[in-house]
């Protein structure tokens, strides 16, 4: 079948292009940038793409478009879809009809952590010989590709609580049918879509909803909003995991993070150390190894493998080390994951100086929703260079307040640039945080410590 997907680009479509490419489809694609990391690896499977949304870009002969998240109503390519009455479907239930139907699903869910735990997973996975299939949202270090058939039974997949399609308001990870369903974390995000947590708490319901009396929730023992989720009904034997609660459990013996003790009903099965620093990827790490245990992997044959684990490109990724200055850049969209970024940081670096050159830019971020919790999370920062551009629509200055003669505000990327390289010293870990390309400034900065 001749295929072509709307948004090609986003790290999810691309998925579903790679996909339907190794399904033996004919696949090509629009987006309204072509842009990497997604454009290189689907330039490299042979697929076809164009930039903008123009009808022109649609071969006579295209059998079914497949529409990301991203379009709505008064995109020129929707209109003449519907204009036309092209066969169109969403990208979620694409996947759940052509991939996903008559495999033993893992779907990774929740507000902060998905991508990790999804990569994780999936190679706990490949590691106990299982060779799975995933998509995952983002670029994984232990694997070639985003996105994989696989030759095993099992598929894993991050499940984002985000809507469909415009024409389907459900959350994608409805059409996925999980028989084990990780709820990492739930807490408010979204602000373009949802209301308030309980909006987003009734559609992790829905989910409960549709995993199977014969599967597994995998789900956070320390967080309350889930709680609320699972007494509005489950059906499904539930397993839990936490450092202080749930039966799966960390003790950290690193206080970064980067070594830990893994327990069982109480338990010990055996000490992990991994390069991931924080908390939060010690949760993410024991849901993992609970949703593979659910899957019938032997926990303690596979803890060994976290020590080859490589992150997720863009989640605290070291994009350059020079003149005693170290780079990161890390997808930070939400308050609570810049905090615990940050705390993970602290823990290693000590006394260093953290500077975090910082983009709101995620939907929530740009509407504001968040304003009152970011100066908060941003407490184990040194120095913070806020990317203030003239079209946001709030008022940052508070934010800026509360920082306490911490931070500063550039207007464009080459403003905060420069301002950057005035304040960074020998000894610094600058940060770069947003959840969008944020116009190269991790490496551009990289390329300025370099011609120091």
């Amino acid at each position: 079948m001749k295929l072509h997907i709307l948004g090609i680009c986003g790290t999810f479509m691309g998925g579903i292009a790679a996909l339907a490419r190794e399904l033996g489809h004919e696949v090509d694609g629009s987006d309204a940038n072509v842009y990497p990391p997604m454009s290189d690896q689907l330039q490299a499977l042979g697929i076809r793409l164009k930039s903008g949304y123009q009808p022109s870009h649609l071969a006579a002969d295209t059998e079914r478009i497949i529409v990301g998240n991203a379009l709505s109503r008064g995109n020129p390519m929707i209109e003449h879809m519907l204009n036309h009455r092209l066969a169109h479907v969403s990208g979620p239930q694409w996947l759940g009809e052509a991939v996903l139907g008559p495999r033993q699903v893992l779907a990774v869910a929740g507000t902060h952590g998905k991508t990790t735990t999804t990569s994780l997973l999936a190679w706990l996975l490949e590691s106990a010989g299982r060779q799975p299939g995933f998509l995952i949202g983002g670029v994984p270090g232990n694997f070639e590709w985003s996105a994989r058939l696989g030759h095993g039974e099992s598929f894993v997949i991050e499940a984002d609580e985000y809507d469909t399609a415009f024409f389907d308001k459900r959350s994608k990870f409805v059409h996925y049918r999980p028989s084990i369903a990780v709820l990492n974390n739930l807490e408010f995000d979204h602000a373009d879509i949802f209301a308030d947590v309980a909006a987003i708490q009734r559609q992790f319901h829905q989910l409960m909803r549709i995993v199977p009396g014969n599967g597994r929730v995998i789900v956070n023992a320390e967080d309350a909003h889930l709680a609320e989720v699972l007494r509005m009904g489950c059906w499904t034997p539930v397993d839990s995991f936490g450092i202080d609660a749930g039966n799966w459990r960390a003790r950290l013996i690193a206080a970064d993070g980067s070594r830990f003790e893994v327990l069982h009903e109480g338990k010990s099965i055996g000490i992990a150390g991994w390069s991931l620093l924080g908390r939060h990827n010690v949760m993410n790490a024991l849901a993992a190894l609970a949703a593979a245990h659910a899957a019938g992997v032997d926990v303690a044959a596979v803890l060994p493998a976290l020590a080859e684990f490589r992150s997720v490109k863009r989640r605290m990724e070291t994009i350059a080390t020079h003149a005693g200055v170290t780079v990161y850049d890390d997808f930070a969209h939400h308050p609570t994951a810049i905090a615990t970024t940050l705390q993970g940081l602290r823990a290693r670096v000590g006394d260093a100086r953290i500077v975090v050159a910082l983009e709101p830019r995620s939907n929530s971020m740009r509407l504001g929703a968040h304003a009152a919790q970011l100066a908060p999370s941003l407490i184990d920062a040194d120095q913070v260079m806020f990317l203030k551009r003239a079209e946001l629509p709030w008022d940052a200055q508070p934010v800026m307040d509360a920082l306490q003669g911490r931070a500063r505000a550039a207007g464009t990327v080459d403003e905060l640039l420069e301002l950057l390289n005035s304040v960074v010293r020998e000894g610094d870990h600058v940060v770069f945080m947003s959840n969008g390309g944020f116009e190269s400034a991790p490496t551009r900065f990289a390329g300025f410590l370099h011609g120091r």
